[in-house]
């Protein structure tokens, strides 16, 4: 008998359950209680976060569908449209890394050709513990694989990533996963059901035991029992989903389907659900009638199930028998299982009697909002410069262990192990700005980013919101891309606390200051609340995948230095903020003050600027200034391109270290001929952009004020060898 315990351990509050027995004036039975838990836990329901989420920009001229689809949807012209989604899995992969990363790849791919579109690229943004720690190793190699060998199967590249490290993520790692999918703009398909008694098609894998409430666990807090809960983990099959998106694809080319939702997280309860609750009509299923794998399946059982490479349609009368025919062409599963009713519920059946009767606006219009208490967190102070800590620091010996520092080190180890080049229209790999892609047979291409900066949204979570943003605009320029659209994924410590829930408040007012402004709305995403240990949550991490577009491929830019003799400069104001640099806390060992201070207006003003220099072809190569400083930057592309620099003392009073280090924001290096420096210099004083000399491209080797050398091997070597040495330990 269901009672409120019962309710509990399904992670129902009380007052939930109380809610739900309301509702329905009756007590549920344990199927109903199944499908409410797993319907209103945060993780599908967005209890805690869609209040504020509502604040986002979500619309604009390139715009054809926002949030509340499978996955977000651009115009790029020629009736070609993107669509685009990230989504964590930061739970089960931390559990079971290899089955939770590859499951993880798996559904963001269905996310995107649920909705008509051809997955093309799969980008990543993965966090791990401390190097130190004991499991970061391990799950480190574990998450790679399994984002290699799923998507590697699939056949589609990953182009572009990011991969932190910090103590924080000891308890909780992230792994969140990006798909962008091309699709012509007649022929999206969405979940929305619509029409009485048509048909409900279950295909795809047969349903097992596995992943059963690993909604309600992504929704929950790790404690030393974590071991127990890898039941809850789903078990992915890429090469039963390659055959899963062609059958899919190949239905889709004809008139048979009305709306199509793939089965992620709750499974067949959430898909069926949402399909009934946006086309305001009821469902009926026929449990006996879902495809099963295991014996003796219980209707709760075959509800929450969160088997992978499903899918549930619902088809116009009479093209069954077609649907049915490409299905088992592909050797897939096929399964007439109900049919739309206008009864505004959802109705199933095992062994001829109704086991749930439930109406549908009680999961979906009904389900809980709260409007959680939160602290704002105030701007840090600036730390006091401390002269004493500069006198014996060398720049060259700086450099070196900065460039060898985890979060900026080469992250080829890991790359390597993806295909990047598969379809053969990857034009830009991973390790640049961006990542990008050609529409194949024409000459636009894609270019795809996904940045975050834990480090600055812990300081101060409003400046952060709206710094990884920016970061995001500023790597789509520096490719020569013009920025579209954000997906985001917001991946945040326990809601039920007030500074947790803070840090996500105002990151998330941070990230809609900065869409705005820019230009530059969020189409699709998702929150992950519970990334917490016991006591210690995560540093708030929003993970914000960005996408542009290249109307002429060939007019990319790339990041390594082309020419001896052509001047570098640095685009936009260096002020020489060291607060929260990776300078501040890697060599003065200083933890606190404020992140770097966000102008929007300056941000957009040089990123048009830059792209305008682009357009009229006077950008030789560009890189953003981010996590280093200048120096950091320059020194990347001096690899990339094996060639050196002389680098200038600048012409202002700022010290030399706060110059090459510090992480002022909206900035740019930028190559340019010496023949094109009075046109440029007009161009930028026109716009009112501030530049610098910051020096002149050489053969070999990097020198400092004509006194600090570095050669371009050393600094390679700083750069490369650490997390292959980590590895191979």
């Amino acid at each position: 008998m269901v009672n409120e315990k019962i309710a509990i351990e399904h992670g129902l509050k009380k007052e939930e359950y109380k809610k739900i027995c309301d509702l329905l004036k009756r007590t549920p039975n344990i199927t109903e209680l199944g499908i409410f838990s797993a319907m209103w836990n945060e993780h599908c329901s967005y209890k805690s976060s869609k209040i504020h989420l509502k604040n986002l920009p979500t619309k604009g001229k390139k715009i054809i569908q926002g949030p509340g689809e499978n996955a977000g949807v651009i115009d790029i012209g020629d009736d070609d449209a993107i669509v685009f989604k990230i989504e964590s899995h930061n739970h089960p992969s931390f559990i079971e890394p290899y089955q939770g990363a590859a499951t993880g790849v798996g559904g963001i791919l269905r996310d995107v050709f649920t909705m008509g579109a051809r997955p093309i690229a799969n980008l990543n943004s993965i966090h791990f513990g401390s190097p130190q720690h004991k499991k970061t190793k391990n799950l480190l190699r574990g998450v790679v694989h399994g984002i290699g060998g799923y998507g590697n199967c699939m056949g589609i590249p990953t182009i572009a990533g990011q991969t932190s490290f910090d103590e924080s993520y000891n308890g909780n790692i992230l792994v969140n996963a990006m798909t962008l999918g091309l699709v012509k703009k007649n022929k999206i398909f969405y979940s929305k059901a619509s029409g009485l008694n048509k048909p409900v098609i279950y295909v795809g894998s047969k349903t097992g035991r596995d992943g059963i409430h690993g909604a309600s666990m992504a929704s929950a807090i790790f404690d030393e029992k974590i071991e127990e809960k890898k039941p809850t983990v789903q078990v992915g099959d890429p090469f039963t989903e390659k055959l899963l998106l062609e059958a899919c694809l190949e239905l889709m080319a004809g008139d048979s389907i009305i709306a199509i939702q793939d089965m992620g997280a709750a499974g067949l309860t959430s898909s069926s659900i949402e399909m009934a609750s946006k086309g305001k009509l009821g469902i009926e299923i026929n449990l006996n009638k879902v495809p099963c794998r295991e014996l003796n399946m219980t209707p709760y059982e075959i509800m929450l199930s969160e088997s992978q490479e499903r899918m549930l349609i619902i088809l116009e009368n009479g093209k069954e028998d077609i649907a049915k025919k490409i299905f088992e062409k592909w050797n897939l599963d096929f399964a007439i299982i109900g049919k739309t009713t206008n009864s505004k519920k959802i109705e199933l059946y095992f062994n001829k009697e109704k086991v749930v009767d439930i109406p549908i606006d009680t999961l979906v219009e009904n389900s809980p909002m709260y409007d959680r208490k939160w602290k704002q967190i105030k701007l840090p102070k600036k730390n006091k410069k401390d002269k004493e800590k500069f006198k014996n620091l060398k720049i060259t010996n700086v450099l070196n262990k900065i460039l060898s520092n985890p979060n900026i080190c080469s992250k080829e180890w890991i790359w390597q192990q993806y295909d990047h080049t598969v379809m053969g229209d990857t034009i830009l790999k991973p390790g640049s700005d961006s990542g990008v892609v050609r529409i194949h047979g024409t000459n636009k291409a894609i270019a795809s980013t996904v940045d975050s900066s834990a480090i600055y949204c812990y300081a101060h979570p409003l400046t952060g919101g709206k710094q990884i943003v920016c970061e995001s605009w500023r790597n789509l320029i520096s490719v020569g891309a013009e920025p579209i659209a954000i997906t985001n994924c917001l991946n945040f410590g326990n809601p039920e606390k007030e500074d947790n829930m803070g840090e996500f408040v105002e990151c998330v007012q941070g990230i809609g200051q900065a869409s705005k402004y820019l230009n530059f709305p969020v189409v699709s995403g998702n929150v992950s609340f519970y990334n917490q240990t016991k006591d210690k949550g995560i540093k708030p991490t929003p993970s914000i995948g960005g996408v542009g577009l290249i109307k002429d491929y060939k007019k990319m830019i790339t990041m390594d230095l082309k020419k001896v003799d052509n001047i570098v400069l640095v685009i936009g104001k260096t002020e020489g903020h060291l607060d929260q640099s990776i300078f501040a806390r890697d060599i003065l060992n200083q933890k606190k003050g404020p992140p770097p201070e966000i102008n929007l207006f300056n941000e957009k003003n040089n990123g048009e600027t830059v792209l305008n220099l682009i357009k009229k072809n006077y950008v030789k190569s560009a890189h953003d200034i981010s996590l280093g400083g200048i120096i950091t930057g320059i020194a990347k592309m001096c690899i990339k391109g094996k060639k050196g620099i002389n680098i200038k003392k600048p012409n202002y009073l700022i010290k030399q270290f706060e110059y090459l280090f510090g992480e002022d924001q909206g900035r740019y290096i930028v190559e340019i001929e010496k023949d094109n420096f009075d046109k440029v210099k007009e161009i930028l004083i026109k716009s009112s952009v501030h530049y610098d000399e910051l020096g002149i491209v050489t053969e070999k080797d990097i020198i400092i004020d004509n006194k600090s050398k570095v050669t371009i091997d050393e600094l390679k070597a700083s750069n490369k060898t650490w997390l292959i040495e980590y590895m191979s330990k």
